[in-house]
């Protein structure tokens, strides 16, 4: 694609829009829990109870964001407006605003801000991508989503690693990835202002084509299963290198080397895909993260070189997650649901939904081994945090391979 056609079908603004998205999900389950463990001594129990009881609420709130968002479908620039200042507003409020009362329910209602702004303008940025693609010609969906999650990708490293370069030259670093984030979301939404279009998508029949839909369906069940291994090791990364590695400080280059290595891959994911076929390549990516999280069950104190390896290739891995999957789904609601928006409401609903699977089951079951944050721990509770971190991550992946490779998708371009 040339110079001139990337700036006519305005994909770099998907990319820059995507990253404001992705910036304010993984990285909070990264950065949010240690931030409140270390600065406000909320326990992990209590954060992890929290991040699901406020997951919960994706249970009724995501498939009604999508209802929502095609009831103001022509009024999606608007909307969209609403929803950023709100997203940028509460992540200022989380990270620079001193809890004004206890810190675990300024936490949680932050959050809930956090959560539902993301869900929403989620929902309504995939739909549109669903539009945009059929302008795109062959391949649509693919060549979006190379620029959408490669811009995801990016998002989540500047994000990810945001906080530890700022703690070398302020106090209050998660104070200025906040202001970061604030900059970030104005600059997105002037990007994509003249992009919220729904002007040739027909009207939504609701949730129904989606669910009686039996590929969409296993989609569904595929996206959850397949996702949460993402959000395992996302929860538990921080911890892992600190204390299963004994490698405080090297949590940033770290991290910051698996999600580039995540945005290098994805392109390249997409192009694979145009030759081969979505499926067949994904079901490559998942044995790759397979094979990753294998070997770093083997690792302990001091092997950090070899995990360095290892978030090379798991974060090459997650480049055809975050690529393929979304494309597949999105060429499905084409198809079956073009308006798209209940579509991804139950996407996101899916994708969410992990992050509080691994929040109620791995954090206080950590906490109840006797784990804790910067100190010495006992043998059995780093086990524990590896067996957590690299082992439950195969086993998710494996039964992900298994149903996407007996899934028939019915691939067109």
């Amino acid at each position: 694609m040339t110079a001139v056609d990337t700036r006519r079908d305005r994909l770099p603004a998907y990319a820059l829009f995507a990253a404001l998205l992705a910036s304010a999900g993984l990285p909070l389950y990264i950065h949010a829990p240690k931030f409140y463990v270390d600065e406000y001594g909320v326990s992990l129990a209590a954060l992890g109870s929290a991040l699901f009881v406020l997951r919960l609420l994706d249970v009724v709130q995501d498939p009604l964001l999508g209802r929502l968002a095609e009831r103001l479908r022509h009024h999606r620039a608007g909307a969209v407006a609403v929803a950023v200042l709100i997203l940028a507003g509460s992540m200022v409020g989380l990270f620079a605003v001193t809890p004004p009362f206890a810190p675990l329910a300024w936490f949680g209602a932050m959050l809930v801000l956090v959560f539902s702004s993301f869900s929403f303008l989620t929902i309504n940025f995939y739909a549109q991508g669903v539009t945009k693609a059929g302008q795109l010609g062959d391949f649509g969906h693919l060549r979006l989503a190379r620029w959408r999650e490669t811009g995801a990708l990016l998002g989540i490293c500047a994000a990810a690693i945001a906080p530890v370069m700022l703690g070398a030259v302020t106090g209050h670093p998660f104070a200025g990835f906040a202001g970061g984030f604030a900059a970030l979301a104005l600059a997105a939404w002037l990007a994509m202002r003249s992009e919220w279009s729904t002007a040739h998508t027909p009207p939504s029949a609701g949730f129904g084509p989606v669910l009686r839909d039996s590929i969409a369906r296993r989609l569904l069940v595929i996206a959850f299963v397949n996702a949460a291994p993402v959000a395992i090791t996302s929860s538990l990364f921080l911890f892992f290198v600190e204390s299963r590695l004994d490698a405080p400080g090297l949590e940033g280059p770290l991290l910051l080397l698996f999600f580039l290595s995540a945005a290098a891959a994805a392109p390249l994911w997409g192009r694979l895909a145009e030759g081969i076929g979505a499926k067949r390549a994904l079901l490559l990516g998942m044995g790759l993260s397979i094979l990753a999280f294998g070997f770093a069950l083997t690792l302990g104190a001091g092997d950090w070189i070899a995990f360095a390896v290892i978030c090379v290739a798991s974060g090459a891995a997650l480049g055809a997650d975050m690529t393929l999957l979304p494309a597949i789904f999105a060429t499905r609601m084409a198809r079956i649901s073009p308006s798209a928006a209940e579509g991804f409401g139950l996407w996101s609903f899916v994708s969410k939904f992990t992050l509080a699977f691994a929040a109620i089951l791995l954090l206080p079951a950590l906490d109840a081994a006797g784990f804790r944050s910067g100190v010495q721990n006992p043998e059995e509770a780093l086990i524990l945090l590896t067996l957590f971190y690299a082992g439950i991550p195969c086993l998710l992946k494996a039964v992900a391979v298994l149903l996407l490779a007996t899934t028939n998708l019915e691939e067109t371009r």
